[in-house]
Order: structure tokens, then C-alpha cells, then sequence
């Protein structure tokens, strides 16, 4: 049995820091002893939660930026070292969502949602290897994937690919780092009480409505201290995945096995009227 991993004194880094499952993570790490560095667009939100993890006797940092910036992940990792030394954990975080029909969804709006959510994750745990790797440091790298990187409900199919492009990228990643001494694990939660879904509105064009949140029974939703509570226990004890519902892990098993009755269950959340409601020119290439 793996030994159990302190955390006291093991900086992390945490994009997408300054709400919802970030700021929760970075409350929980520094309530560990882990010195945190906080990084997103922000900077009021970074600084408000630096202000109360230092309030609480924890150690933090903010590093405002934009992560699909080409020098973020560098810049980030300097950051973190010049603070507290080595990153020892680093939660790629960030992102957005899109509630857009797949067939109404521009190349653009895919690119520009990958950007985000693979793109920059990727360069962020790419950098934070090579130096880990030139360290021999060891360290975790984590990105946050959802419960919907498994299956794909209707108007999120470009979100659930950023997030099914991380589970799948972090699969070889893990095999690929044991040697050095790198966990690799992927985060997959069920739908989180965040303003993650006013945001997604907004990119949408939907401003006022969360119809991600909405749909969701109150029975698959969390609050993201849950989350923040599961992603410090796998910093202790390193595990390749970090869920938070059981029945939705099983749900996201069984549906590889039996597609046509998830379907079944999926197409609940249809509105048919978007199909021809939605501008159709939003498809031009």
C-alpha cells in the first residue's frame, strides 16, 4: 500500500483560482499547509481569495493572467518558485462551457473553447513536467475533466470533448510519468453550484439562463467544497481519477455498454424548438 503523501509545505498552483471549484480547492490545499498560488483572469477575485487563505494562517499567492496566453504556464511556474520554491501539485483548472447545438457550433467557437480548456491545460502540466522531470522533484499533475468527459448530453457537445481530449491526453500522461515519479490524475465532477453556468450563458449568447444547471436534479449537484474535499484526498493518496458521485461513475460505465439506453435517458433534455430557433447561420465556416 502506497504511504500516505504530507502536504504540509508542498506548493500548488490552481488556474481558474478565483471561484467556484479553483477557490474552493485553494481554501482546502492552504488549510493543509500547502502554500498556494492562484491564477485566472480576475484579479480581484485571486486577490480576494489570497486575502482569506492568509486571514486563516495559510500561505498564498495570485498570479493574474489569460491561460492561453503563449508565456502564461512558463510564467506561472516562475512565479510559484520564486514564492515558494518547486510546484509539488498543479490543478489545470480553467474553463468554460458552450451551450450550443454540435451542428450549430462554428469552428471557431470549437477552436476557441479548446483553446481554453485543452490547449492551455496541456501546455500548463506539459511545463510543470519538464521542470518536475529536470528536478527529479516528483509531483501531481491534475486537470479538472468532469463527469462529462464520459458521455455527452445534448447542446455541451464541444465542452464534453475538451474535457473527453483531457481524461484521454492524462491516461498516457500517467503511464508515460510514473517513472519520474509524477501522479497524474483527472477530476470528474458532477454538475457544481458555480457561477461557471452565468458564464457559459454569457459566451452562449444566453445571458440568464444556466439550462446546464437547470436540467440537473438537485440529487447530481454539489457544492465545490465537495470537490475541493475529494482533490485533497488524492493529493495525499494519489488515485488516477477523483469522482464525486458514485452513481454517476457507474451511469458513465454502463453507458459504453448500453449507448441506446443513455440516449434514452439523454434525449429527456431535447428542446426541439432550438433546433430551428437558433440562427443557422452560426454553422458558416
Amino acid at each position: 500500500m502506497a504511504a500516505r503523501i504530507e502536504l504540509a509545505g508542498r506548493p500548488i498552483i490552481i488556474t481558474g483560482g478565483g471561484s467556484g471549484i479553483g477557490e474552493a480547492t485553494a481554501i482546502a490545499c492552504a488549510g493543509v499547509g500547502m502554500p498556494v498560488v492562484v491564477a485566472g483572469r480576475r484579479a480581484d477575485m485571486l486577490h480576494a481569495v489570497v486575502s482569506r487563505i492568509q486571514e486563516s494562517g495559510g500561505e498564498a499567492s495570485a498570479c493574474p493572467g489569460d491561460v492561453t496566453e503563449a508565456d502564461h504556464a512558463a510564467h506561472l511556474i516562475q512565479h510559484c518558485h520564486q514564492a515558494y520554491g518547486q510546484p509539488w501539485a498543479v490543478f489545470a483548472n480553467a474553463g468554460r462551457g458552450l451551450d450550443r447545438a454540435a451542428h450549430l457550433t462554428t469552428s471557431q467557437e470549437l477552436r476557441d473553447i479548446f483553446e481554453v480548456n485543452f490547449f492551455a491545460a496541456h501546455h500548463l502540466l506539459s511545463e510543470a513536467a519538464t521542470h518536475m522531470i529536470r528536478e527529479n522533484s516528483g509531483g501531481h499533475l491534475m486537470m479538472c475533466a468532469s463527469c462529462v468527459s464520459k458521455f455527452s448530453p445534448p447542446y455541451h457537445a464541444a465542452y464534453a470533448a475538451t474535457k473527453a481530449a483531457q481524461d484521454l491526453y492524462c491516461q498516457s500522461m500517467r503511464l508515460e510519468l510514473a517513472p519520474a515519479g509524477i501522479h497524474v490524475s483527472t477530476v470528474h465532477p458532477i454538475t457544481t453550484t458555480t457561477d461557471f453556468f452565468d458564464v457559459s450563458a454569457d459566451v452562449s449568447g444566453q445571458p440568464g439562463t444556466r439550462s446546464g444547471l437547470d436540467h440537473t436534479p438537485k440529487m447530481f449537484r454539489q457544492p465545490p467544497e465537495k470537490v475541493a474535499r475529494a482533490i485533497v484526498k488524492c493529493l495525499r493518496k494519489p488515485v488516477p481519477e477523483v469522482w464525486t458521485s458514485n452513481l454517476v461513475r457507474m451511469t458513465a460505465a454502463l453507458r459504453n455498454i448500453f449507448p441506446k439506453l443513455m440516449d434514452r435517458e439523454m434525449r429527456r433534455m431535447l428542446e426541439p424548438s432550438r433546433i430551428q430557433g437558433e440562427d443557422a447561420s452560426r454553422n458558416a465556416h
